[in-house]
């Protein structure tokens, strides 16, 4: 939610503040790598069709891991409050956070502003240490059958990280 709030303020509160202030005293800002969509012209449509699909599969990525977990261990009627190991959960340990910065990351193709690309490491950081925090409450809920599979199962890539 951070990064969305900082995305909206950052495309459309500043530079439009920054505008208005410069339109009142009749200087113009540069464009470039600070103000503005600068990969639109580089990319073109399909550059910006890649930022879709990328979105696209990380807001699946999200859906796809709630539903297992919702369904699995926090469903009164289905869950059993045991550790889920199946569906994506099989490949990855945290897709809803894989699926998060794809969507951010979609949305880098096409606005790749400074102050976003700062906050996009940021938020990567962020939610790695969240992560791990996370996995530190699972170890204590579940114990070894945890740790095995953390030790089986990547965190945030399948078969790479």
């Amino acid at each position: 939610m951070a990064f969305i709030v900082a995305f909206a303020i950052e495309m459309f509160g500043v530079p439009f503040s920054m505008f208005a202030i410069g339109w009142l005293f009749g200087f113009t800002l540069p464009e470039g790598i600070f103000w503005g969509h600068t990969l639109g012209n580089y990319i073109g449509l399909w550059g910006m069709y890649v930022g879709i699909i990328v979105s696209l599969a990380g807001a699946a990525l999200v859906i796809l891991g709630w539903n297992k977990i919702h369904k699995d261990y926090w469903s009164k009627e289905t869950g059993q409050g045991e550790l889920v190991k199946t569906g994506i959960y099989k490949y990855i340990r945290h897709p809803q956070y894989t699926g998060f910065f794809m969507i951010t990351l979609g949305m880098m193709f096409e606005w790749a502003t400074l102050p976003l690309i700062i906050l996009y490491c940021a938020f990567i950081v962020i939610y790695y240490k969240l992560a791990k925090r996370e996995e530190n409450d699972m170890v204590k809920e579940f114990g070894d059958e945890y740790i095995a599979y953390r030790k089986k199962t990547k965190m945030f890539i399948p078969y790479v990280v």
